[in-house]
């Protein structure tokens, strides 16, 4: 198994001190149940820790670069890059799918679930980055393989996905931050469903569903700006009224 992952570090362009790190951040939750001796933990911790690098890297990167804008648009372009979808998709492309340790039933999923186990495994590789070779060592594979994608998100307007651009809207129309809260959890661990509700202070504006606390959180975010007629199309109605 070591020598895959040999191949995959030279794909990577990262060579990791101890291999035992790199597989780690490869091996789901599901694996361990059919191979309890495996002898490594699954990968949620590691996605835990990449998930906070990853997010320090895009943000720096942001404040640094573009110095002229505010704190809201860095804020949207900023979900563009680390949505799960995103990250799901690049890690398609780097041909994750062919190191994940998974169980014979979740090797099966498709769609939604898969691109989210590799979204996952993502996060969790630059964890492990971090942890073997450091910040500098993840921050720069994050601004080759991800942030190296935000001039098309910027040009064809990508960015404005529903929690951002309720998150914008709150902030305009009322001042204040949407929270989410989960208000249902059902499932094994492995295959987890939720329903996620969106709030400005105590009051519920939306609610979504979905396989994944992101993905229903997006679907709430939609919910919410319909019910308060935010969403882009209705801003554009509106001022077309006043101008009218």
């Amino acid at each position: 198994m070591e020598e895959k992952f040999v191949e995959l570090e030279k794909k990577l362009g990262v060579e990791f001190k101890d291999k035992n790190t790199l597989i780690q951040a490869f091996c789901h939750r599901s694996y361990l149940n059919e191979n309890p001796d495996f002898g490594l933990g699954q990968n949620e911790r590691l996605e835990f820790l990449g998930d906070a690098v990853l997010e320090l890297v895009v943000t720096s990167y942001l404040y640094s670069n573009y110095p002229e804008k505010p704190e809201g648009e860095l804020t949207t372009w900023r979900a563009a890059l680390v949505n799960s979808k995103v990250i799901g998709e690049l890690a398609d492309e780097l041909n994750f799918h062919d190191y994940i340790l998974l169980s014979r039933g979740e090797s099966k999923e498709n769609g939604k679930a898969r691109l989210y186990i590799l979204a996952d495994a993502f996060e969790a590789l630059i964890g492990a980055m971090y942890l073997d070779r450091g910040y500098e060592v993840a921050k720069d594979f994050v601004e080759k393989n991800l942030i190296s994608k935000l001039p098309r998100i910027i040009e064809l307007g990508l960015y404005r996905d529903p929690k951002s651009e309720l998150q914008e809207r709150t902030q305009e129309e009322v001042g204040i931050t949407p929270v989410y809260s989960i208000l249902e959890e059902t499932g094994p661990d492995h295959q987890k469903y939720f329903v996620m509700g969106v709030f400005l202070k105590e009051e519920l504006i939306g609610k979504g569903e979905g396989c994944s606390k992101k993905e229903a959180e997006e679907e709430a975010a939609k919910e919410a700006l319909a019910k308060k007629r935010w969403n882009s199309e209705n801003k554009l109605i509106n001022k077309k009224n006043v101008k009218n």
